[in-house]
């Protein structure tokens, strides 16, 4: 104890030997003394306004002004803030801290017990090796970490924020200089270099790996976790989400990406990981073969079969009836951590996680099936492979049977060389639903059974999401009706769903004359792609003239041309808002 009692008996505390590890001013110092001593008599509690007022003149309130100090050594950490007997973990104004009492920390404690508290490192040198370098890096991640939780009131109360963030410092510095003596190039300092991130791009990034290492707990995949990282006040984690949304830095140059989680309260939270390609990189540095995904849409260009879309729209942006709304958002919920845990103990659910669904779209053309497919791929954040049905037909009797096995092998290899899940979208698939010929005789007719049970067969064992679209689901067979778990009718739009479809397709920057009225147009019977049909169509009409106004007139026109012709006009493009 002789740290202890040479400090509460000095007469002048800068000559106490701990005062150096103090790091404060003498006025501050004489405080924590205070504090000392009447912690040794046994008060606990030392009031702040007491504490001022023995301390300082009280004339004219001058005390009121060494209320800084009090608040500086709380940010150091040597004395921690009591309210009714109770620590206060929340940062608090000067003002408040006037009707409060202070104690001496844990930390002030141990330095008065052990006579210092400075951090020792190992000796400065240069790294070995790129593990030694990240295990400084992910210790950096781990004190980040516990500041964050200190400032929300979650970390031990003998922690102290002021201590947390000198180490941090020292440990910074530290890095830097082992950096700088290292000759052999460091990956992870050269991929910085290479794509130029920022200081909170690169704790972005390290956390991520920290993730990787450690076997993927998800600690650090949280969006408001990693914003905590980075952000030392409500301002910066305001200003600091930018860093993590659809158009930063790391999310447009492929180094990380997210994936959308429903969680048990309806609300979406986004888990953050690095890219393969990054992530291998700075895994295996020294393997000579490059290892990379290759991209499915790159895959797709080299083979006939299957056609790679590109969604531009999510499920919030389709005209959908609530039903098909309700029914869909059940679909996506399936990657929700809870509804998958109540499905895998109800036996419903193996150890697989991701979505299975098997879907018919049925409906006229143009009520938005493929659009909807589209949007729910891009909802879900998966690519999505679509087949033309009607292709099977154009190829030679006797090698019907075997493209259908080749359609779903394909797409399995695809899928398997990519490390992806796409969804798989078999458009016009009426051929392979109708129901099947009983007690037919022609080879055509055996034929499209057998294509048909192979089809079955390949519904049956499918792992994914699928959905096929039909214009007709009375046709068909009862062994695939059985086989599909959700049957979505899509039918052509009310009056009022017409009015939004031409109030959101038609050209917002465009002219309209004065007799221009869109309930007009709303009352005939079109479906969303004869609408965006006759919008084009009326536009390149309009679009010729020295005075482009549009009027009722010119839609009227395209609308007599497109509910006379003998073809319904619109392959299907959905509609969306």
């Amino acid at each position: 104890m002789r740290h202890l009692i040479d400090f509460i008996e000095a007469k002048n505390v800068q000559k106490a030997f701990i005062y150096e590890h103090l790091k404060c001013t003498k006025e501050e110092a004489e405080l924590v003394q205070y504090v000392c001593r009447r912690y040794v008599k046994g008060i606990e509690e030392v009031p702040v306004l007491e504490m001022l007022q023995d301390n300082f003149s009280t004339e004219g309130y001058v005390y009121l002004k060494k209320l800084v100090l009090v608040k500086n050594l709380l940010d150091l950490g040597w004395i921690m803030q009591m309210s009714f007997g109770q620590l206060k973990a929340h940062e608090t104004s000067k003002l408040e801290l006037i009707g409060t009492s202070v104690t001496p920390s844990i930390s002030l404690l141990r330095l008065l017990e052990e006579g210092s508290l400075e951090i020792f490192l190992p000796e400065v040198k240069p790294y070995t090796d790129h593990l030694e370098y990240l295990q400084d890096q992910f210790d950096m991640v781990s004190l980040l970490h516990k500041i964050a939780t200190f400032k929300q009131g979650l970390a031990d109360n003998s922690l102290s924020i002021g201590r947390l963030k000198n180490k941090l410092t020292l440990l910074t510095t530290r890095i830097e200089e082992r950096v700088k003596m290292t000759d052999k190039p460091i990956v992870v300092e050269e991929f910085f270099k290479e794509k130029e991130l920022d200081d909170k791009e690169k704790r972005i990034f390290l956390a991520l790996l920290k993730e990787e290492y450690s076997g993927g707990e998800g600690q650090f995949r949280d969006m408001n976790t990693l914003i905590e990282l980075i952000s030392f006040d409500e301002y910066e984690k305001i200003k600091n989400r930018a860093l993590l949304e659809d158009g930063a830095k790391l999310i447009t140059e492929d180094i990380i990406d997210y994936e959308e989680i429903l969680n048990m309260f309806g609300g979406v939270s986004r888990s953050f990981y690095l890219q393969e390609e990054v992530m291998q990189r700075i895994i295996h540095p020294n393997k000579t073969k490059k290892v990379t995904k290759l991209k499915l849409d790159a895959l797709v260009q080299e083979q006939e079969l299957f056609e790679y879309l590109k969604p531009t729209t999510t499920l919030d942006d389709v005209v959908l009836h609530p039903k098909t709304r309700e029914t869909l958002q059940n679909v996506v919920k399936q990657v929700d951590k809870e509804v998958y845990k109540k499905l895998r103990e109800w036996g419903i659910k193996d150890k697989r996680k991701g979505i299975d669904a098997r879907i018919i779209f049925y409906g006229a053309a143009g009520t938005g099936k493929t659009m909807t497919a589209m949007s729910l791929a891009k909802t879900l954040k998966k690519p999505i492979l679509s087949f033309d049905c009607s292709k099977i037909l154009s190829m030679y009797v006797g090698e019907s049977e075997k493209n259908v096995r080749k359609i779903f092998d394909d797409f399995q290899e695809l899928s398997k060389k990519a490390k992806v899940e796409p969804i798989l979208l078999l458009n016009e698939a009426d051929q392979f639903l109708s129901s099947r010929s009983e007690g037919a005789g022609s080879s055509a007719d055996k034929m499209h059974n057998q294509m048909q049970n192979i089809f079955l067969e390949q519904i049956e064992k499918f792992e994914g999401i699928l959905i096929a679209t039909t214009n007709l689901l009375g046709n068909i067979d009862k062994a695939f009706s059985r086989r599909f778990n959700y049957k979505i009718e899509f039918k052509k739009p009310g009056k009022k769903q017409r009015l939004r479809l031409w109030q959101f397709m038609l050209p917002e920057n465009a002219d309209y004359d004065e007799s221009f009225d869109m309930a007009e147009l709303a009352k005939h019977e079109l479906t969303g792609g004869q609408i965006n049909l006759i919008i084009k169509n009326t536009a390149y009409k309009v679009a010729v003239r020295k005075e482009s106004v549009f009027g009722n007139r010119d839609f009227l026109e395209e609308i007599e041309k497109e509910l006379g012709s003998s073809f319904e006009g619109a392959k299907s493009m959905g509609f969306k808002v």
